[in-house]
């Protein structure tokens, strides 16, 4: 009856000294680490100036490469995991939120 309410482990698991209570990460977040990207889109830049703009997400996003993308002008389709693109509008100010890509 003893060795009933003992919690039973593997041969393996003894000799390794290993425990059975193993933690898994609850969210994606967690599993990737502090490597995971923290913001893809700045939508509270909307309506400041593109140099402000500019700072901030190079304060948020290390190694960020920011494009200012004037009125009606044509950009790629590519996609680029470091580019941030600030739309901006007649007077400076950023139009659309900026977001990675």
């Amino acid at each position: 009856m003893a060795d009933e309410n003992q919690k039973s482990t593997s041969p393996a698991q003894e000799e390794a000294g290993e425990s059975t209570n193993l933690q898994l990460p609850r969210t994606y977040g967690q599993l990737l680490g502090s490597n995971a990207p923290g913001k893809s889109e700045w939508p509270e830049l909307v309506g400041v100036t593109a140099l402000e703009a500019e700072n901030k997400i190079k304060e948020e996003m290390i190694g960020a490469e920011v494009r200012v993308v004037q009125p009606n002008c044509f950009v790629t389709c590519d996609w680029k995991s470091n580019r941030v693109r600030l739309y901006i509008d007649t007077s400076g100010k950023v139009a659309r939120p900026p977001r990675i890509g």
